[in-house]
């Protein structure tokens, strides 16, 4: 599959995702794993393709009673990149779904376990020796039942292929997360921003700060309005950090610390995302989609969208 930029052709990866939900599961945190991938998939013609599975092959129901029946039984299952599993209120019963058809799901796969998945996982032995953390209210008990599994607070915790977060918010930032090291920043800025930010923001106004994790300090918050407040004239980083109160080596060590990039980096990630938000949205012809995110032409812009779309 590949990514069309005005005119270029790049290449971009193919991912097989099981999506396996447990009884009475998350609409809420399903959302939030899935609509990140499909954003991604849409935008960037990237080959993703799910399957929904089901604890024991047969319709689940939502917290919120939403009923969805599996697409196959898990044994018929094609094998799969990624393997997304959400674990539900009804997480102290028994599962109906044999371990060994979980371990067969889930071979050579990245496995995110989210909300109480990484109860299913530590009961089925997955999680015995590595690190992990579900949702909060949940952790003292997880602890003690499983005390083979080092439990964090985190938001969300790697431990080799496996991946395990908490709540809706939580499961966000990890998709996110994935998404970039999967398809590189820009794309994963691009998916943040695409599926947080309403309407509104489509037509003029200035480019939302929605990509960034709930987690971020207001210091950086700041910063990030200014810079896009002045995407069409950006600033140079020295007055940029002089406009923020900040001095330009505290302003470079606070966006490491909390973003691990550049000011200058993140800048023109955010002017090269709403560049590829009016190309799609709006009907302004190429150079003047260029000189609204402050790039010379389009032959420019094009330059910088080839540099810094990454692809695996």
């Amino acid at each position: 599959m590949s990514c069309h930029i005005f005119g270029f052709i790049l290449p971009m990866s193919s991912i097989s995702v099981s999506v396996f939900l447990c009884e009475a599961f998350s609409n809420m945190v399903l959302a939030c794993l899935l609509e990140p991938l499909r954003v991604v998939r849409d935008q960037t013609g990237a080959d993703i393709r799910w399957s929904i599975l089901t604890d024991g092959d047969r319709a689940v129901t939502s917290s919120s009673g939403l009923s969805i029946s599996p697409e196959m039984p898990i044994a018929y299952a094609p094998g799969s990149d990624l393997v997304i599993l959400i674990g539900g209120d009804a997480f102290r019963k028994e599962a109906a779904t044999p371990v060994r058809d979980l371990r067969q799901l889930m071979q050579g796969a990245t496995v995110i376990a989210a909300d109480t998945g990484a109860w299913v996982l530590a009961r089925g032995g997955f999680l015995n020796g590595r690190k992990a953390t579900l949702h909060w209210q949940l952790l003292e008990e997880f602890a003690e039942e499983f005390p083979g599994t080092q439990v964090r607070p985190d938001r969300h915790v790697q431990d080799g292929r496996f991946w395990t977060c908490g709540s809706a918010a939580a499961a966000l930032d990890l998709m996110l997360q994935f998404i970039r090291d999967r398809f590189g920043a820009s794309v994963a800025f691009d998916a943040g921003a695409m599926f947080l930010h309403d309407n509104a923001k489509r037509h003029g106004a200035s480019y939302p700060d929605h990509a960034l994790s709930q987690t971020v300090s207001p210091k950086l918050k700041q910063v990030v309005v200014l810079m896009s407040e002045t995407i069409e004239t950006p600033l140079p980083i020295p007055d940029l950090a002089r406009q923020a109160h900040f001095s330009e080596r505290s302003l470079r060590r606070l966006f490491w610390k909390e973003l691990q990039m550049t000011p200058g980096r993140y800048y023109l990630l955010l002017r090269l995302a709403r560049a590829r938000e009016l190309r799609r949205y709006s009907d302004l012809a190429p150079n003047q989609i260029a000189l609204r995110c402050g790039f010379a032409n389009a032959t420019t812009l094009t330059r910088s969208l080839r540099r810094n779309v990454q692809t695996i």
